[in-house]
């Protein structure tokens, strides 16, 4: 059984955008490990190699920041915890708390799932735990595996995967809900989900310039993660124009 607490909206916080450009592309480590050819073997044992790039699967922060009017999905962010799991969704640029799960192993990730299926969501923002000099911890090769199976999982809907740094996100998340005037009690239940919305906050600030990318190895899903999600019939349709001629 899995138990959730329905959170408030933060109140309106406005963000910081960076410029982009493609000639700054390799200016950023997580672009240059976007690049790199990932090799798989298949059914009789010969060794495949594909390569998928930022170009290729650029986060909705990043497209949003290159083309204004472009149409995507929503961002769920997700700071992984070992007891409880704090969920934040963004729907373009407004960001907001949204549950936080007790859950673990295969029913956190499905339920993750349902959420993102429901708020419609196609890209995941996973927190990825590193320490004040940039190194990553132990704690960081933990969520390298849990984000590498939501991976599979989401690959098999077009949905992407991208690790974002998450060091200082909680303790700017209390200092957040303590200006807020929240009570003891509504941090401590609110605080993973809150901690999910610092960490897509520092995601738009960075236009998605910082993610990196979580890639399956079987080339089946990089294939339908280059096709991207089913297209939504009820939102376009063939027969209609996008902007209908007014009478």
């Amino acid at each position: 059984m899995w138990t959730h607490q329905l959170l408030q909206p933060l109140p309106p916080h406005n963000l910081f955008f960076n410029s982009y450009s493609p000639s700054n592309l390799t200016k950023f480590p997580s672009f240059v490990k976007l690049n790199s050819t990932h090799n798989t073997k298949n059914h009789n044992g010969t060794v495949n190699s594909t390569k998928i790039t930022l170009e290729e699967l650029p986060p909705n922060a990043l497209q949003m920041e290159k083309e204004a009017d472009w149409i995507c999905g929503f961002s769920l962010g997700i700071d992984l915890g070992m007891a409880r799991t704090g969920l934040a969704l963004s729907k373009g640029f407004s960001v907001r708390p949204l549950t936080v799960l007790e859950l673990r192993g295969q029913k956190l990730e499905l339920r993750i799932m349902n959420i993102a299926e429901q708020e419609e969501a196609d890209e995941f923002i996973i927190g990825l735990p590193k320490s004040s000099d940039g190194k990553e911890t132990t704690q960081s090769k933990i969520i390298r595996s849990i984000a590498g199976r939501l991976a599979v999982r989401a690959a098999e809907r077009g949905w992407r995967v991208y690790l974002q740094d998450e060091y200082g996100t909680t303790t700017t998340a209390m200092d957040r809900m303590i200006d807020m005037g929240l009570s003891k009690s509504a941090r401590q239940n609110k605080l993973d989900a809150y901690a999910a919305t610092m960490l897509l906050e520092r995601y738009f600030s960075t236009s998605g310039q910082k993610t990196e990318l979580v890639v399956p190895k079987n080339l089946e899903l990089q294939g339908k993660l280059r096709k991207g999600p089913p297209k939504d019939e009820d939102f376009f349709s063939d027969d209609d124009d996008f902007f209908p001629d007014e009478d």
